[in-house]
């Protein structure tokens, strides 16, 4: 094959992969409507819709050769050919078959796009056998003979780069389709014309001070102009024998090459008036344009909400099967439009919110029952605009709410509070401990939650957005997540400080206050300086000490320049040399090198053409906490070396055994083994071990029996337990919980990262 050929293909299946996420999801959306629908008429309109979709998107993956994406489009239009008689009733297995047919649709594409054989060829098979069987399992009035290659709508024709028909026919005449990344690369050129407008704007500066020094220049000149005039008459009266007849001096030469020099002076003079004219015209004129060029890009990567949320309602539905829950999805406002990084960043978020509601708030249908609520549970995304170019978005549940004192508790226990200091806390203080890293109040770690990571991640983006998250919980009532965000994430405006010789950019959303401070002012509290604010005492911190900076040599000044950041709960005042001025601010980011480096965000370039590194608000936050606690508390004393943890792993496969003893000694734990539940019980009545990794179903003691029996002796009863099972109903997991295991790890999603992330969580 050619180059050309080559290159035309790759974009074809670029194409393809588009159209494909366009066909599954919306295949995805109609199911889940048919999973609620009642009403036959709309069922039924229901069940064309998605026959369609599964039909175009065979035809389009016949036209790129992809024939495992053919053959399960086709397995899926039997099932669906089967749906459209009346008397049929689909049941819960078979829309299990459909979703786990779509999944394994997107990995088929994703292979075939990328040209990696990622999927199982025999994983297809068995996906596209048990489509057949439900296919063939006739209802109670025989449904008619799928419809005849006529009746369909054409397939995607041959290779093609343009929107497929139906997309075509409902999108504006003017809609095009343009790909993402040419769309934030231009942005992103246009966004460099700031950079040139900041150094239009320097070179102006720079022209209005020549101008003012000539201007200067002529003011002196007028003055002392007569004296000149008045020098040859002066000179020629003068007694100073020998004058007029030395050879070097030629007064009339020197008179003449001032008035040149007034002449030139006037010129040169009128010729910086014109630049700086001209360059003020060109500043303006830029401005206008950078504006209009940037504000109307940023429109173009504006989309609204509700394409990011697609994948919430399928979430929402296997999560609440998977829990043995009852919720439905509502969401709001899903039509308002927001920067399409913006909407990238939310998605980890708002999954992790989405899975916390299901998890953590909504209850089981009897509990619901007897407290007098509906079986099922309402999940609420609601996304509404504020003023200043913000969004809100709250994610809120009707379930139990969040129980302050399971909080309280997992706070002492992963040591961010003391049981006393955690005892003494008000409510409204206990919310925020909820985002710290490793906090869970889930009673055992499975693949659904007890990682204590979820709003974790929510406090990382939104911090890393510039935004404000906030939570609100009522005991049986439900609980609510806000997140305010600004709509997009171009330029800013920021705020330069110099220390010594540098100078650093502040994001101006994060300063609330900039002032000048007394050094009388300062008190010392605790060993550590502080200021008074608000009538409150303000942590007051030396900037160039959190960014681990020499400090550079200065004089004493009566007044100091302080900046006051926040960022969500913090509040801390910093010391800086100066506080230059404010700007607009194009952030560029540190490169793959340096993907993450502490308190610094970005680099911008300054109209000097200097590079200033941007300041991440939140991790200066966290890092000055750490400065101000390090002056008040002795360095703790050096750690022992501890011997590794010892692990008995219980588990009856011979393989199985061998696998896990591999990897947790290959992560450095000393590990002992045991055949069943009752060779392992006897092992441990011998003490030595710091966890037990078990399998289920195994002979004469299984793994629920013995947890159960271990909570039952005073000496083991504090043994952590990781239960390792094919296992995984409800139920199973639910008795897991009932005998005390400390986490659920399902073998079908097990890896091993997340096998030693749990251990090392417990231990």
């Amino acid at each position: 094959m050619g180059s050309k050929d080559e290159e035309f293909l790759k974009r074809l299946l670029a194409t393809f992969k588009v159209e494909a996420g366009e066909h599954l999801q919306a295949i995805s959306a109609g199911l889940l409507q048919l999973e609620k629908e009642a009403d036959p008429e709309k069922r039924a309109a229901l069940v064309q819709n998605v026959f369609r979709e599964a039909h175009s998107l065979k035809g389009a993956a016949r036209s790129v050769s992809l024939g495992e994406v053919e053959a399960v489009c086709q397995a899926l239009e039997s099932l669906f050919a089967r749906w459209k008689s009346p008397a049929t009733a689909a049941s819960a297995a078979e829309f299990d078959a459909l979703y786990q047919a779509l999944d394994l649709l997107t990995g088929l594409t994703e292979a075939g796009v990328s040209g990696a054989a990622t999927v199982d060829p025999v994983q297809v098979q068995a996906a596209i056998r048990r489509l057949q069987r439900a296919a063939l399992e006739q209802p109670s009035s025989s449904p008619g003979p799928p419809p005849l290659e006529s009746e369909l709508p054409p397939p995607s024709p041959g290779p093609q780069v343009a929107l497929r028909p139906a997309a075509a026919e409902a999108a504006p005449a003017e809609s095009v389709r343009v790909s993402r990344a040419k769309l934030e690369e231009l942005l992103q050129e246009s966004e460099e014309f700031l950079a040139a407008r900041l150094a239009t704007g320097q070179i102006l500066t720079e022209v209005n001070a020549v101008e003012a020094d000539l201007r200067r220049w002529g003011t002196e000149w007028a003055k002392i102009q007569t004296l000149i005039r008045a020098w040859p008459g002066s000179l020629e009266t003068a007694a100073a024998p020998g004058l007029e007849s030395s050879p070097g001096l030629r007064l009339p030469q020197v008179f003449e090459f001032l008035q040149r020099s007034e002449t030139r002076h006037k010129s040169l003079e009128g010729r910086v008036t014109r630049l700086a004219q001209s360059a003020k015209q060109g500043y303006w004129l830029l401005s206008r344009l950078v504006e209009a060029l940037t504000t109307d890009l940023k429109k173009v990567l504006m989309l609204p909400v509700q394409p990011a949320l697609e994948i919430l309602p399928r979430l929402v539905r296997d999560l609440a099967r998977a829990s043995g829950k009852e919720a439905e999805l509502v969401i709001r406002g899903g039509e308002i439009e927001i920067d399409r990084r913006v909407l990238d960043e939310l998605k980890d978020p708002l999954i992790h919110l989405v899975r916390n509601c299901i998890d953590h708030g909504i209850e089981k249908p009897e509990e619901r029952q007897q407290r007098g609520k509906p079986r099922q549970g309402r999940i609420t995304v609601a996304i509404a605009s504020l003023e200043g170019g913000k969004v809100e978005i709250r994610v809120a549940d009707d379930g139990a709410g969040i129980d302050a004192a399971k909080v309280r508790q997992a706070a002492a226990k992963i040591g961010l509070q003391t049981p006393e200091e955690a005892g003494d806390m008000a409510e409204s203080s206990i919310w925020p401990l909820i985002f710290a890293p490793g906090l869970s109040t889930s009673p055992i770690i499975t693949d659904i939650s007890g990682r204590g990571l979820g709003l974790a991640i929510l406090q990382e983006k939104a911090e890393k957005l510039g935004g404000v998250y906030t939570v609100e919980s009522k005991p049986g009532v439900g609980t609510t997540f806000s997140l305010v965000l600004p709509i997009t994430m171009a330029a800013f405006r920021g705020i330069l400080v110099r220390l010594g010789s540098r100078v650093f950019v502040v994001p101006t959303r994060n300063v609330e206050q900039v002032r000048r401070v007394r050094r009388e002012e300062i008190r010392t509290v605790e060993s550590r300086e502080t200021i008074e604010l608000d009538g409150r005492a303000l942590a007051l911190i030396r900037l160039e000490e959190v960014l681990e900076l020499p400090e550079d040599s200065r004089t004493a000044a009566d007044f100091l320049s302080v900046l006051v950041l926040s960022a969500a709960d913090k509040r801390i005042a910093f010391r800086v040399d100066e506080v230059l001025y404010e700007q607009e601010v194009l952030e560029k980011p540190l490169g793959c090198q340096l993907s993450r480096v502490r308190n610094v965000s970005g680099v911008t370039v300054l109209g000097t053409g200097e590079l200033a590194p941007i300041l991440n608000v939140a991790d200066l936050l966290k890092s000055a906490v750490k400065v101000s606690l390090a002056g008040v508390r002795a360095a703790p004393a050096a750690a022992e070396e501890l011997e590794p943890a010892a692990i008995l792993v219980v588990e009856d496969s011979i393989t199985a055994r061998t696998l896990l003893k591999n990897i947790l000694e290959g992560a450095g734990y000393r590990v002992e083994t045991a055949v069943d539940g009752l060779d392992a019980f006897g092992k441990l009545k011998e003490g030595g071990f710091d966890l037990v990794v078990s399998d289920v179903d195994m002979p004469k003691m299984n793994g629920f029996d013995l947890t159960a029996r271990l909570r039952r002796e005073r000496s083991l009863a504090e043994l952590p337990v990781v239960l390792v099972t094919a296992l995984e109903s409800v139920e199973d997991r639910e008795r897991g919980v009932e005998v005390g295991a400390n986490a659920y790890i399902v073998k079908s999603s097990f890896d091993q990262s997340n096998l030693l992330e749990t251990i090392k969580r417990i231990i």
